[in-house]
């Protein structure tokens, strides 16, 4: 059986990834307006006549898309912060939730017909913070601060042309009014109570990211090992296709991590680094910004939605 998908929002980053990574398939036919994209009436039909729409819109046009959605069979996965932090939408991180007993993330991906796609620095965020707040080992009143570093890709059209012309440095901090788009999502999905303190970055290589949240164990109510933290991420994303979590024995040998690692893909790696005294930690999540943080993300999702295997288009 093959179903049909229409990218609105192709000639976007995000949206050339989705594309490039469902065009070879022949389970899915791409809806193709060309040179009637801008036309509003044809993006209707292609919004109305899709099984499924992936949204790689800003914030109000995807609202605008959305709205002129009136067959309910349409299954939509919008790639912008718009629904994020909205209840009537499912949060489209697969492994959030994930284990016997319980209904998982993926499971509750599959049966929605509206998915909001994570954005990639809280996907690592939410990746490392959310099962141990699960479990306990950060209060969820904690003050957490998450220090995050990605490549230009992640920035738009704008930046990517400013750092490719060679005008923007060689780093870049940003986000420093403290108010940056993503902290209601980071916070929403880790089940804490206060606002992250979000330091991100940009660096001058096109794409990958790492992602790194520093805790003082000594600080934390339970005071827990080194141990006992990478075991809290271990036993939460075992079985995972997508994310791992590196053996802490291979972690200790590593003198450095190299953000394009895991570039080309759909997965995640977590790593604890600890100190010897085993008092702190720096927690790091390791991910392609336009793989498992942008449009592997979305091919997954859109997997799931239509109940094909997970996997397909990623391996």
């Amino acid at each position: 059986m093959s179903y049909s998908v229409f990218i609105d929002g192709e000639a976007g980053t995000t949206g050339l990834d989705v594309l490039r990574r469902l065009e070879a398939r022949d389970d899915l036919e791409i809806i193709v307006l060309g040179d009637r994209r801008r036309e509003v009436e044809a993006r209707r039909e292609a919004l109305n006549a899709a099984d499924a729409v992936i949204l790689c819109l800003p914030d109000e046009a995807a609202k605008e898309a959305v709205a002129m959605i009136d067959n309910p069979a349409v299954r939509v996965i919008d790639a912008s912060t718009a629904y994020r932090v909205d209840p009537a939408w499912t949060y489209g991180f697969a492994e959030m939730a994930h284990g016997p007993g319980r209904m998982s993330q993926a499971e509750k991906i599959a049966g929605a017909t509206r998915v909001s796609n994570p954005g990639c620095y809280p996907t690592g965020f939410i990746g490392l913070v959310r099962p141990l707040v699960s479990a306990g080992i950060i209060p969820a009143g904690w003050p957490v601060t998450v220090n995050a570093v990605s490549g230009y890709s992640g920035g738009g059209k704008a930046m990517i042309a400013e750092f490719e012309a060679g005008g923007a440095g060689a780093f870049r901090a940003y986000g420093l009014s403290l108010k940056h788009k993503h902290v209601p999502e980071m916070t929403l999905h880790t089940g804490l109570e206060r606002p992250v303190l979000f330091a991100p970055a940009v660096g001058a290589y096109r794409q990958g990211m790492l992602v790194e949240v520093p805790l003082q164990l000594a600080a934390l109510p339970s005071s827990p090992s080194v141990e006992v933290v990478h075991g809290a991420l271990a036993e939460a994303y075992a079985g995972c296709r997508f994310v791992e979590v590196a053996e802490l024995e291979a972690t200790e040998a590593m003198t450095g991590i190299d953000p394009e690692g895991l570039n080309g893909t759909n997965k995640m790696r977590l790593h604890v680094f600890g100190d010897r005294s085993g008092a702190q930690v720096r927690l790091v999540a390791l991910l392609d910004n336009l793989g498992k943080g942008a449009s592997g993300a979305a091919v997954q999702n859109l997997n799931l939605m239509l109940g094909l295997r997970e996997e397909t288009g990623l391996s």
